[in-house]
């Protein structure tokens, strides 16, 4: 049985989708995944909590999953964030040397000069990353610990996100009796599990394309240079399929996994499919040319939206390992030749790497964030605990307890 201080758990909190991932760390260092846990989502809108019962619902049937199969109970947990309120910035801090030689505390004090950036009251800072350092104008300086110099300056990311947006999802992790040890930006999650080190020197862009949303990260230099995230993803191509086809939006998600191309190269007119209609009417056979017909433009346009983005961002010229997409909607078929034709660029669709044990479980793009939360879980001294046997009755105290701090 693996002990409670082995064990890291990531909570990532989709449109779509609420997905738990349970890892285990070896003595040699290696991540196993003993536990995973899936549930539609039922109270997110583009990426943001809308409906906090409807949240809490779902993440409660994924844990529930996720505790059965690794044969433990989770009390803390990774999580992520995404959505629109999601920016990014990059900064510049100075400061001189104290010593002869670049300390820890010099690295402390000047990240802390970087930092210091105006934010809105609303908005929080998430993440500072550092890029490089910069000593006696020695430039892309990675490590500068142990090095002479008496002027040390650090570049660094900041992203921020809004106050409410993060305070919410602590909320709805801690109504099921989690504790958050840390909220991880969707876009730095995702890349951590798909991404090479050799891309992330050379430059590459990843999108995690889920259902509400579409993170957007642009790493050089082997740091993160750009973060973002847009208001598009998958429901928007099922809200396309329902309107064109004119059939539920069940049924055309449903459609959608199982016929879907993001290509109408290669789909033959004469393949059919049936689709059911609304109102009790019977249901039609269609093409299956039509549905990719109604799929490719919208796939064409949400990538034509990423370019815009990343020439506003000035980051496009520095991509030349091209895109990596992952997320849920990576898995339709056809998508990275389009975003091949947009771009101009190599594509390819990722799935998580890094992790071994229960592989099959999380092998599909859309467990990339997911999984990229045990990976940093891992890399931090401070792991997600986890308390070995069901505990049902330590469960109901802690939600107890968490509903009247909530509410007094």
């Amino acid at each position: 049985m693996p002990t409670p201080s082995s064990l890291i758990a990531g909570l990532d909190i989709g449109t779509s989708s609420i997905k738990v991932v349970v890892g285990e760390r070896k003595a040699d260092g290696r991540i196993d995944v003993i536990g995973v846990g899936t549930s539609p989502s039922r109270g997110l809108r583009k990426g943001v909590v809308v409906n906090i019962e409807g949240t809490v619902n779902a993440i409660s049937k994924a844990v529930a999953q996720a505790e059965t199969m690794a044969g433990c109970e989770i009390s803390t947990v990774y999580a992520t964030i995404s959505g629109s309120h999601l920016r990014s910035q990059n900064s510049h801090g100075v400061v001189g040397v104290k010593a002869k030689e670049v300390s820890a505390l010099d690295i402390e004090r000047v990240v802390e000069a970087a930092k210091a950036v105006a934010v809105p009251m609303d908005r929080e800072i998430l993440h500072v990353i550092p890029q490089e350092f910069v000593i006696d104008e020695q430039d892309g300086v990675k490590d500068p610990i142990g090095i002479s110099g008496v002027r040390l300056e650090a570049r660094v990311h900041i992203i921020t996100g809004a106050i409410a947006s993060a305070q919410n999802i602590v909320k709805c992790a801690n109504r099921c009796g989690l504790a958050v040890q840390d909220i991880v930006a969707a876009p730095l999650a995702s890349a951590r599990a798909v991404l090479s080190e050799e891309e992330q020197e050379l430059g590459v862009c990843l999108l995690d394309i889920g259902g509400g949303t579409c993170s957007i990260s642009v790493f050089h230099g082997g740091a993160v240079k750009f973060t973002t995230v847009l208001a598009v993803g998958g429901n928007h191509i099922t809200n396309d399929i329902a309107a064109g086809l004119r059939t539920p939006l069940a049924a055309a998600e449903k459609i959608k996994c199982e016929y879907g191309s993001a290509v109408t190269a290669g789909v033959r007119k004469d393949d059919t499919l049936e689709v059911p209609s609304t109102g009790g009417r019977a249901a039609r056979v269609l093409s299956k040319f039509v549905l990719a017909e109604i799929i490719e433009p919208r796939v064409s346009e949400m990538f034509a939206l990423i370019q815009r983005e990343l020439q506003k961002s000035g980051c496009l010229d520095m991509l030349t390992s091209g895109f990596v997409v992952t997320g849920g909607s990576a898995n339709l078929p056809g998508i990275a030749q389009v975003a091949e034709h947009v771009f101009n660029l190599p594509v390819r669709v990722a799935s998580p790497e890094g992790v071994g044990g229960l592989t099959d479980l999380v092998k599909g793009p859309e467990s990339a964030a997911a999984v990229g939360l045990v990976l940093h879980g891992a890399a931090h001294t401070g792991t997600a605990r986890a308390v070995s046997g069901r505990g049902a009755v330590s469960r109901t105290v802690r939600r107890v307890v968490g509903w009247f701090t909530e509410h007094f």
